[in-house]
């Protein structure tokens, strides 16, 4: 067990030691200077450029940014509806697998677009080849939308007055072709050698130690699962995601993917101090979302290791933890570390089953969602927290009766208005999808695997992991029904985009008001103390807004138990 606890330090050091460089490299890239990348991708992002006839070095405000982020996300639901729903009849399907409903085509394109990868599909038998090739291309292209956004509010804080935010189409591609892909190959480069699949060919048949004979699903794993992770996507190109053994096939492929889920997060908090010159504000920020990450993974891995008292009482051994659901080659304390990491950053891959985790442990898990603040996806982690900053901006402002600043920017009514209705849009789409599933049983009741408390926690795991364009599930749920994949469809656009456009729109409407020098009476935004303000409106905004309905579910579970 100590072993178990230390591979988990392990690879939270490893991760850090990694995101400070990698930080360093993304501002570079960020900031058009000169990078080792360059001589092999300068030509071909010129061709690019050339062939799309878009020039990246044309400045954009705020709002011509968005809407070309909003253009090319509904070109790619489009394409993506297309091929989903004719995939039966088109090549790379030598399994045979059929075309999507229109419903649930729906559902798992929008998933894709917006980085969630909720799958109310199994990807053996849901997807073809080139399914699965254009969900990994989704993969590609939805994290670096997210990483295109958060350099639009770098950019306003280090341009100090300024009306335009560079060009959307640059960054975009930049994160695409500089960041997620050399660090994607080289995850899936590991995880072949470890023995994820790459290949084409359909099924293998194998004979079983007792004689059976078991078609086994092969197909391009290894690329996928790569970027799977890298963008914070989370889809399995499997239905057990990362349990499966060709996914995660060891315990070092689980901590390659552990790393990889988590590099790039922190590494954009990295950059964003390099970028704007303000080292000191990435380390508070940094600071505040490790301590929020810390109070949910410890109690997780303790709780999972710990094991299940119904079952203790039993008088069924529970030394090795509460293994229902876990992959003995990973161990509980792992899967419990994972849990956390996988549902703070908003990945959404699984190496566990989250439905069969300690009660506390699943509670845990949604309030990582609920707050959606703590390291976060790639590039929109930031800008969710972006958010809090400007509510504890604020609210530090009227208690010592000043204007309230960030980074030489007064925060004002506009502003705080966009930052409100963002910070409240979170619980009010998790919240209201949840009672209209529970106000509609001849909807959702069938689909419930868990009478009670946990079955109530099924469907607000669902609400919550799509909000917070997450993608996990308590998996009990039948979710592959014209309910789940119509609500949750439009709980992911709203949750997607709203909460990139208002960041967005908050940085481009400080970027062209006047820079204010900071004197004495300024507040600093860099600090510890104003780290604890941060930290206290996150807690405060997700206890009002969560409780009631985290005491329905895993709060009133855990008592049940006892």
């Amino acid at each position: 067990m100590n072993t178990e606890i230390l591979g988990i330090i392990v690879m939270f050091v490893i991760t850090v030691l990694l995101a400070i460089p990698l930080g360093k490299y993304i501002a570079k890239v960020y900031g058009g200077e000169k990078t080792l990348l360059d001589p092999i991708f300068n030509p071909i992002e010129r061709i690019f450029y050339k062939v799309s006839g878009i020039n990246p070095q044309t400045e954009m405000n705020w709002k011509q940014q968005m809407v070309a982020m909003v253009s090319i996300n509904m070109i790619w639901f489009l394409m993506g509806m297309l091929i989903l729903m004719t995939q039966g009849s088109l090549p790379l399907n030598p399994d045979n697998n059929p075309s999507m409903s229109a419903d649930l085509a729906f559902n798992t394109v929008i998933s894709f677009v917006v980085n969630c990868n909720l799958q109310h599909y199994s990807g053996e038998t849901g997807l073809s080849y080139l399914g699965q090739y254009w969900l990994m291309f989704l993969q590609f292209v939805s994290a670096g939308i997210g990483m295109a956004a958060a350099v639009l509010v770098f950019r306003a804080f280090r341009d100090r007055t300024a009306s335009t935010l560079g060009n959307f189409y640059n960054y975009f591609v930049k994160s695409c072709t500089r960041i997620l892909l050399p660090l994607s190959l080289l995850v899936a480069i590991i995880l072949a050698f470890e023995g994820t699949p790459m290949t084409f060919e359909g099924k293998d048949t194998i004979t079983t130690l007792q004689g059976d004979t078991v078609a086994v699903s092969r197909g391009p794993a290894a690329a996928f699962v790569a970027i799977k992770h890298i963008g914070t996507n989370g889809g399995g190109f499997y239905g057990a995601n990362s349990v499966h053994p060709f996914e995660n096939p060891s315990y070092l492929s689980n901590m390659v993917e552990m790393v990889a889920q988590m590099i790039i997060p922190l590494a954009m908090i990295f950059a964003l101090g390099i970028f704007i010159k303000r080292r000191k504000l990435s380390w508070m920020i940094f600071g505040v979302m490790t301590v929020g990450f810390l109070f949910l993974v410890i109690p997780n891995i303790m709780m999972e290791t710990k094991g299940n008292p119904a079952i203790a009482a039993m008088g069924v051994d529970n030394s090795l933890g509460a293994m229902e659901g876990k992959e003995v080659r990973f161990g509980a304390p792992a899967s419990g570390f994972w849990s956390i990491v996988t549902t703070v950053i908003s990945t959404g891959s699984i190496n566990s089953m989250h439905d069969s985790t300690m009660p506390l442990s699943g509670m845990n898990e949604l309030l990582a969602m609920m707050i959606n603040a703590f390291y976060g996806g790639c590039g929109v982690g930031i800008l969710n927290f972006f958010i809090f900053i400007i509510l504890a901006v604020f609210i530090s402002g009227l208690m010592v009766g000043r204007t309230p600043e960030f980074l030489g920017k007064k925060v004002e009514a506009r502003e705080m208005k966009i930052a409100m209705i963002i910070a409240l849009l979170h619980p009010f789409l998790i919240l209201v999808g949840t009672a209209l599933a529970a106000a509609a049983p001849q909807y959702t009741a069938a689909t419930l695997n868990n009478p009670g408390f946990h079955g109530f926690s099924e469907m607000l795991y669902e609400y919550t992991s799509s909000a917070a364009n997450n993608g996990s599930g308590f998996e009990g749920l039948g979710d592959n029904t014209l309910w789940w994949n119509v609500s949750t469809g439009f709980v992911l656009i709203l949750s997607r985009f709203l909460p990139i456009i208002g960041p967005v729109a908050i940085a481009g409407l400080l970027a062209e008001k006047k820079f204010i020098p900071e004197g004495d009476g300024t507040l600093k935004t860099d600090t510890a103390t104003f780290g604890l303000m941060v930290f206290a409106v996150i807690a405060i905004v997700a206890a009002l807004s969560f409780f009631p309905a985290l005491a329905l579910g895993p709060i009133a579970e855990y008592f049940s138990l006892y």
